[in-house]
């Protein structure tokens, strides 16, 4: 089977993360770059890994690499790459983003028109036709500039992985579903150990800790761009995906790791419970309305993961896609006007030192347990009351964050 060269972008800092979740796929990885981490595979990999991968945000398949200092250079560059053994006659195709950083070229519309432009072209030498009429599957095209370097690759994903489908309702400023997964892989925690979140909000980290306990591949229920390329991935190869991932689901390590996640705010809890039915494990996990005042736990060993408040504007609700307006209409949609709280807002950016010394002082109470949290808020460590054993840097979005690590001891036999 022919063999491709594919590129699964991630969050900067999380690519060791990445690189071993495509080892265990059983890929071949062929360069790791800030961002992102290129492998080898074939139309099978293209489905297993979007059906698969926890921390990446896509999978492109790379169509090939210029070198561009001007206009004419990338042009010609793109030119030069084999469309015309990839696109079909009908094929939908245009550069939906680029991102250039210390190049030359750093307007991303002037970069979308020129490389559509010179695609154009190739396929007209391809076809010997003068119109395209765009009609048929899509391929959308990445392009990442860095200096004069151009790595040009097809979408093969759509929307992002991170967008597992379970999400019905978010706070602001959520963590991002792979964002999350790679922070937990991130930790000596697996099925079986305790893990408690604190700060679970709309319940992203329980919830990802829930489907890696039962090894439940994110993509199993979601749709992808390249599944309607059936010249190069026939739809059985996506029918045997889903069946391995179906095949690996243990639902009985589950039912034997305790997940709990904790909120002050009940709307967040309400958000969490909706979002942990829609992924299929709500009763897997403990979700309750509770302070960080509260965090204690009788068994030893446990760990904290958590993404706590930053200081920015908290509690309020971003409706996701396909759901009613408003948290409130949903709310009467599953119960009575007696059941539903209030939803309480925030009055803007808090003094959250309190918020992480207490964090500290449960911690510490906890005979033997790990924390990890991921924050942008400097004095993180002094207010814990703990240096942590290490930290690593890690882009939410555009927002640099520190991952602090906080390691208690290794259960004993």
């Amino acid at each position: 089977m022919q063999q491709f060269e594919l590129i699964a972008p991630c969050h900067f800092g999380m690519e060791s993360v990445v690189k071993n979740e495509i080892y265990d796929l059983g890929y071949e990885i062929s360069e790791v770059s800030d961002g992102r981490v290129t492998f080898t595979g074939d139309a099978e990999a293209i489905a297993r890994a979007n059906i698969g991968l926890r921390s990446a945000e896509r999978v492109l398949y790379k169509v090939g690499s210029l070198k561009a200092q001007n206009w004419d250079e990338l042009f010609n560059g793109t030119y030069a790459l084999p469309w015309g053994e990839i696109l079909p006659r009908n094929a939908k195709f245009w550069v939906t983003k680029a991102s250039s950083v210390k190049s030359a070229l750093f307007s991303p519309s002037d970069i979308q028109s020129i490389m559509k432009k010179a695609m154009v072209e190739k396929m007209k030498t391809r076809w010997h036709v003068t119109y395209f009429s765009e009609d048929g599957a899509s391929f959308p095209v990445r392009v990442f500039l860095y200096k004069d370097e151009v790595t040009v690759g097809i979408d093969t994903t759509g929307e992002s992985l991170h967008k597992r489908g379970y999400r019905r309702l978010a706070v602001k400023a959520p963590i991002a579903e792979n964002l999350a997964a790679g922070l937990i892989m991130l930790t000596p925690w697996k099925a079986g150990r305790i893990l408690v979140d604190p700060f679970c909000g709309s319940g992203t980290i329980p919830i990802e800790a829930a489907l890696m306990a039962a090894n439940i591949a994110p993509g199993m229920k979601r749709d992808f761009t390249s599944k309607t390329w059936t010249d190069m991935i026939p739809g059985k190869i996506w029918n045997d995906a889903i069946e391995e991932a179906q095949d690996h689901v243990d639902m009985e390590e589950l039912k034997n790791t305790d997940i709990q996640g904790y909120d002050i705010d009940p709307d967040a809890i309400y958000a969490a419970r909706e979002n942990a039915k829609s992924a299929g494990i709500e009763e897997y996990i403990h979700l309750q309305v509770r302070s960080v005042e509260q965090l204690s736990h009788p068994k030893k060993y446990g760990f904290i993961i958590t993404n706590p408040p930053y200081g920015e504007r908290i509690n309020t609700f971003t409706p996701g896609s396909n759901t009613p307006e408003s948290l409130s209409e949903i709310r009467s949609e599953r119960t009575s006007p007696k059941q539903a709280a209030p939803a309480p807002v925030s009055d803007g950016a808090e003094d959250i030192a309190p918020l992480y010394k207490t964090l500290g002082e449960r911690f510490r109470a906890l005979d033997s347990w790990s924390m990890y949290l991921i924050t942008s808020y400097e004095d993180c460590e002094k207010q814990i009351g703990i240096k942590a054993a290490k930290n690593r840097k890690i882009y939410n979005g555009m927002l640099k964050t520190y991952f602090y690590q906080f390691p208690g001891p290794k259960p004993r036999g």
